[in-house]
Parts: structure tokens; sequence; C-alpha cells
């Protein structure tokens, strides 16, 4: 069995950002050289691969060698982006630390844009940066996707009552306390379903969430994950939240938490 990451070093740390992957070779080195740019080497990275055919895992293992700031979760098996997102948020908070960012490993969410996300939980829980508010973009879409997109988030919207344009976006930084509440344990649904089921759960349990400008921009490398079971599962997600008994206990207060 391999080694996990080490759930006492560097917990003094405050921020992580959780990156699953899944044939990601070729993205990999390049989306976490820019994370580490972006950020000044402040933050830490960590890579939950599903035991990829590729040799994502052992390339993310050389990688954890070379920079300290690295660390690598394997899981045996595929079982989906939410099964690995449930995964890494709960090795992140076993690892003490107070923010913990997602991001796709396939170069479609700017690292750059990485800073931002973290300095705006100084005032919100939950941070999610959106192609779908003033500023936020897409690049390398056709105008039928776009619509497609748009009109989903829209969808959920009007159905789940969330105050949120871009519930389907998988670029986010989280508060621990968020995750701690919302109960990762119960959570089943995966791909887009994923992110719109965290989204309504953190809303529901009285989190404020706030949402700011990112482009978007279609992988460069490799082949996308989305397929029919995802995207029918994200259409009666809503619903079934919708008519779910999510507890929304009151928030009392925040402590404050040092931007990178």
């Amino acid at each position: 069995m391999r080694s996990q990451p080490d759930n006492q070093q560097h917990n003094q740390q405050h921020t992580v950002v959780v990156i699953p992957t899944y044939n990601e070779r070729e993205n990999l080195p390049v989306v976490c050289q820019q994370v580490l740019q972006a950020t000044g080497g402040r933050v830490h990275i960590l890579v939950v691969d599903d035991n990829s055919p590729d040799g994502t895992g052992d390339l993310a293992d050389e990688l954890a060698v070379q920079h300290p700031q690295i660390h690598v979760l394997h899981r045996e098996r595929k079982e989906g982006l939410g099964r690995a997102y449930v995964a890494g948020f709960k090795q992140a908070l076993d690892m003490g630390y107070r923010l913990i960012a997602q991001m796709d490993a396939d170069l479609s969410h700017d690292p750059r844009d990485l800073p931002a996300l973290i300095q705006h939980t100084a005032y919100a829980d939950v941070v999610i940066g959106s192609r779908y508010v003033p500023g936020g973009d897409v690049s390398n879409w056709s105008r039928q996707r776009f619509w497609l997109s748009f009109c989903a988030n829209q969808y959920v919207k009007w159905i789940t009552r969330i105050p949120v344009r871009d519930a389907t976006g998988g670029y986010r930084c989280w508060r621990r306390e968020v995750l701690e509440a919302i109960g990762l344990d119960t959570i089943r649904s995966n791909g887009y379903a994923f992110q719109i089921e965290m989204a309504y759960r953190a809303y529901r349990h009285g989190f404020h969430i706030q949402e700011i400008p990112i482009v978007f921009t279609e992988r460069r490398a490799g082949r996308s994950k989305l397929s029919k079971r995802v995207i029918w599962e994200a259409i009666w997600l809503p619903w079934k939240l919708r008519f779910s008994r999510i507890h929304n206990p009151s928030i009392i207060g925040r402590d404050p938490v040092p931007p990178v």
C-alpha cells in the first residue's frame, strides 16, 4: 500500500489546493508549477489520484519529492469526481488546513485567480470562481455550449433558490468550518451535481457564499470526463435537493483567516 500524506506534517500551513486527477499526466506538472508560482509557494497542493492508468499518480509522487508543498493521496480506483473531492477534503481537514481550495487539473482554471479566491475568504465562507458574474467569461467554447451551461445554472438557481450564478463551477475556496458542517460523509453526487450539492448545502447551513469573476478555458490536453450519466445526475439532483431536509442552523461569527 502506498504511503499517504502525513496528517501532522505542515498542519500550521493554513491553505491547501485539492486537485483530483485521473489520466492527467500531461497537465499535472504544469498546473502544480503554476499554482506554486501564483501563490509564491505559500500554499500547499494535495493531489488526489484515482489510480490513473497513465501513471499520473507516480508522477505526482515524483513532484512531491521535488516540492515539499505537494502531497499525494492515492485512491484504489476511479469512483468519480465527487468521491475524489470528498476524500481530498477529509484529508485536508485531518491535516489541519484552515482554507481548502479546489480546482481542475486540466488548466481550465487559471492558477493566477487563486490568490483572489483565497483573499475573499476574509469576507465570505465560500468563494466561487464564477463564469457568469460581471467580468467572468469562458474561452474556446462554442456559443451552443455556453448557452447550455448558462441555462443549466439558471435552471439550478430557479429550482434550489440558491443565490449563486455558477453553481456548477468547480473553482472554489472553502473555510474549514463549512466542510465540517455540511456532512461530507453524506455527499453522494458526482460531476457537476457534486458542485451543485456542495453549494446548496453550504447555503442551507447559513454560510455566506461569494462569487468572483474568472475566465474558464477549455482543456488543452487530455480527454473530458463528461458523460451522459453526469449530465442526467445534474438534471435530477436540484429537485432532490429542493425537497430534502438539509438542516439550516444559525452561524455565529467566524474567526478571520489571514489572506495569502
